[in-house]
């Protein structure tokens, strides 16, 4: 796989790839809890950049993620996704705004996101009983020491809903980056190629 260079537009890929089937996550299991909050202004950038509050997969992933929830399930949680598949436009506007010195946290356009391959997920836990997202060692997208996976800080109980949710994933195929606690990369995620599809085109 050769990836080049870009400016405005995705990076071109040469090679084969698996075909693209991005499914909804929850056509395949409406006990999936979203907060997409990248369709609100409560993110980072501080606007919406989503016309739509919707999660797509590769369907191997999303079908992993449906086996992780239900196993969840009987020990009180679901899962609460915040993204999935995310066009290619928009990880470029995320790496233009984003201070330098916070680079880490965001995807190079120029390699592209496993986001825009459909194979990366932003997600937490949902308490079932309180009908609330947990609390974590740190907030979602929060660019500091508090979203690397092996923050000592918070609390014991914060740390263990943190493992748990990392635990279930691992053991369905997904990888945790090691900067967010949040962010799953699926295991064929090089299987695909770096899409720039809108939502309502989806």
């Amino acid at each position: 796989m050769i990836i080049s260079s870009c400016a405005a537009k995705p990076p071109l890929e040469t090679g084969a790839f698996s075909p693209s089937e991005l499914v909804e996550l929850q056509q395949l299991d409406p006990t999936i809890q979203l907060d997409i909050r990248y369709a609100t202004s409560k993110n980072f950038a501080g606007r919406p950049v989503y016309s739509e509050a919707r999660a797509f997969l590769q369907r191997p992933a999303a079908e992993a993620l449906v086996k992780v929830n239900k196993e969840l399930a009987p020990l009180g949680y679901r899962l609460l996704v915040f993204d999935g598949y995310r066009p290619w436009s928009v990880t470029k506007l995320f790496w233009d705004i984003t201070p330098k010195q916070k680079k880490d946290f965001v995807a190079d356009p120029k390699k592209g996101s496993r986001h825009n391959r459909g194979c990366a997920v932003d997600l937490s836990l949902w308490s079932i009983a309180t009908g609330r997202e947990v609390t974590m060692t740190g907030e979602y997208d929060e660019m500091s020491p508090r979203s690397y996976v092996a923050y000592a800080g918070g609390t014991s109980e914060q740390r263990a809903l943190r493992d748990l949710l990392r635990s279930k994933m691992e053991q369905h195929g997904f990888t945790v980056l090691p900067a967010e606690w949040w962010h799953f990369d699926y295991k064929d995620w090089k299987s695909y190629r770096i899409q720039n599809i809108p939502f309502n085109q989806l």
